[in-house]
């Protein structure tokens, strides 16, 4: 990447504005025995949509705006997130995408946010990012402390700690973990506001030069949380599924632009017609087994702007969101 910044220097005061503002903001912080700051965000505490905002931009890497608003786009739905960042492929997928699988005995997480740009790990005899797509993306970076954010009803494990700590290369007192879990509003929150970096990872997946996307935006449904874990992570998708709306901007020939634009929405996928959690429960509960091209906006906008013009693709399925969401 041409232009890169510092995610994890960014992120730093919006961590520290938690931590300051955590009787406000309704979270649970917690400092573990090896120094390590655990930032409740609604497992033992109730946590919020504004808790959520500022955590999706955490998880952006500070390098976006995230904002709620109420938008007549929806017909039942109308309190949305909106996203914005000028650099989405280093906010969406430096570090907002969770891409780093951390497990220990039966505790599992998908990590994301700053934390990820730095990790590494030794293979071969050689020190290399933690995943596969720091390389492609050719970006490290580095600061004095960190912050991770795990998406599980439960504080991780000290092992978990520890490792996330020392892939990091910095001392457990440098690093802020904030679990948020999926049934939450705050939970809810950041997952919905990843609106923008699903199209990001499906452009990617779609082989579209990331260099040649240069700013983007967008918005989603707010869902309402659900006890249930499988429904919970359900109405999460289905909101950017059947109701996420993407403007990017890139450059390069109006063809590709347009290509992008056809093959960008959900409803290009094969699993795309059902409730999410309806299409978990088929595949018998097993990710892998879903079409990876299903999990992108639902309503997509690509303009060229070399040219001026702009491709559209995609719809808004009110009639499906309202049966996932329970009108």
């Amino acid at each position: 990447m041409e232009y890169t910044a510092s995610v994890n220097k960014l992120t730093q005061p919006l961590v520290q504005h938690l931590l300051d503002n955590a009787d406000k903001l309704r979270l649970g912080v917690e400092k573990l025995a090896n120094g390590c700051t655990i930032i409740d965000a609604g497992i033992k505490v109730p946590g919020g949509i504004e808790a959520g905002r500022i955590i999706a931009e955490i998880c952006l890497g500070g390098m976006g705006t995230v904002t709620i608003t109420h938008s007549p786009y929806t017909t039942n739905w109308p309190l949305s997130v909106n996203v914005h960042t000028g650099n989405p492929v280093l906010g969406c997928l430096g570090s907002q995408y969770a891409g780093w699988s951390l497990s220990h005995e039966k505790y599992y997480a998908l990590g994301s946010g700053p934390a990820r740009a730095m990790a590494t790990k030794v293979k071969d005899g050689n020190q290399e990012p933690v995943e596969e797509l720091y390389k492609e993306l050719g970006y490290q970076d580095s600061n004095d402390s960190t912050v991770l954010v795990i998406e599980n009803d439960a504080v991780p494990p000290v092992e978990i700690v520890e490792k996330v700590a020392a892939a990091c290369k910095v001392d457990p007192s440098k690093l802020t973990i904030i679990v948020t879990p999926t049934s939450s509003l705050a939970g809810g929150v950041q997952v919905v506001a990843r609106v923008l970096e699903v199209a990001m990872h499906k452009a990617h997946a779609l082989h579209f030069p990331l260099e040649n996307i240069i700013d983007g935006s967008g918005s989603a449904p707010i869902c309402p949380p659900h006890p249930n874990f499988v429904k919970a992570m359900g109405r999460t998708n289905d909101a950017i599924l059947f109701a996420g709306q993407v403007h990017i901007f890139v450059k390069g020939s109006d063809e590709a632009a347009e290509k992008l634009a056809k093959e960008l929405p959900s409803s290009t996928s094969k699993d795309y017609g059902k409730p999410f959690a309806d299409i978990f429960k088929q595949y018998e509960y097993d990710f892998f087994k879903i079409d990876a091209m299903l999990f992108s906006p639902a309503s997509v906008i690509v303009t060229a702007v070399e040219s001026g013009k702009s491709f559209r693709a995609g719809k808004l399925d009110n009639a499906l969101l309202d049966q996932s969401f329970g009108a």
